[in-house]
Formats: structure tokens, C-alpha cells, sequence
């Protein structure tokens, strides 16, 4: 805590919000790697961390709860505290990490335009789904 109070960062309650999410990322979830960044253009501490050890690292970008947020504060914020991408077709992304008053944590994470969604997992439902509805028009 007193290494992130030294950055030049003069909102304590983004300090504060920073704390709570790096005990949260490192005690709470078991996190790799958390490491507190300053970025004093914006006035933020962002955590850099790993999910799991062989993951990439993250940005996570603390919020007090109380901070509203602009379109055009999210756009900075994504573009100067974003790590380098190593594919050039890779959105880049951060994390925001909303932190409310009781210490709760809510994670969203934001990128620069649209990504396309994961696949399910579970394919076999789809297929079977589909071929029911196939079926039943089949036998109609």
C-alpha cells in the first residue's frame, strides 16, 4: 500500500480502489504477477497481472464506484493504459475494476471496438438442438 501512496497519484480513493483490487486479484482469485503501475498522465493506478502463469498479462484498471466515466475518459483510458498487442489484429483491451465502498469487486472488460463472442462449449447441444428442429420439420 505504501508503495502505491508513493506513486504520483493525488486521488487516495484510486489508490484505496487499487489496494482492494490487488488483495482481491492475489488473495481472492490467485492471481500471477500483480504488479501496481502508475500512470500519472491519467491520474490512475492500473495492476498488471496473469490469470493463470502461462496467460498474458492483463491490465486492470481500479475504479472507485463513486467516478463517473465519460466515453471519451474510457477511449483514453484504454488507449494509454493498454499493454502492446502481439497480434496487430487484437483489439486493445483493459479491465475495469469497480470497486464499491464495501469492498466489492466488479470486473468489466473493455475493448477497443467489437470482438466476436467465444463459440459455446458445449456443441452438442447446438447440433441436437438443431437436428430436432430439422427433424420436426421433416415429419411435419
Amino acid at each position: 500500500f505504501t508503495e502505491m501512496m508513493s506513486l504520483d497519484i493525488s486521488d487516495s480513493a484510486q489508490i484505496y480502489a487499487a489496494f482492494v483490487v490487488y488483495l482481491d486479484l492475489l488473495e481472492g482469485r490467485n492471481w500471477h504477477e500483480v504488479k501496481h503501475v502508475g500512470v500519472a498522465e491519467l491520474q490512475l493506478v492500473c495492476l498488471h497481472a496473469r490469470e493463470r502463469e502461462q496467460d498474458s498479462l492483463q491490465v486492470m484498471v481500479p475504479v472507485p464506484v463513486h467516478i463517473s466515466l465519460s466515453h471519451e475518459r474510457i477511449r483514453e483510458i484504454i488507449k494509454k493504459a493498454s499493454l502492446p498487442q502481439d497480434d496487430p489484429d487484437t483489439p486493445l483491451s483493459v479491465t475495469l475494476a469497480i470497486v464499491e465502498s464495501d469492498s466489492t469487486v466488479v470486473y468489466y472488460k473493455m475493448t477497443d471496438g467489437f470482438v466476436t463472442p467465444d463459440p459455446p462449449d458445449d456443441t452438442e447441444d447446438v447440433d441436437n438442438k438443431q437436428w430436432r428442429k430439422k427433424r420436426k420439420r421433416l415429419f411435419k
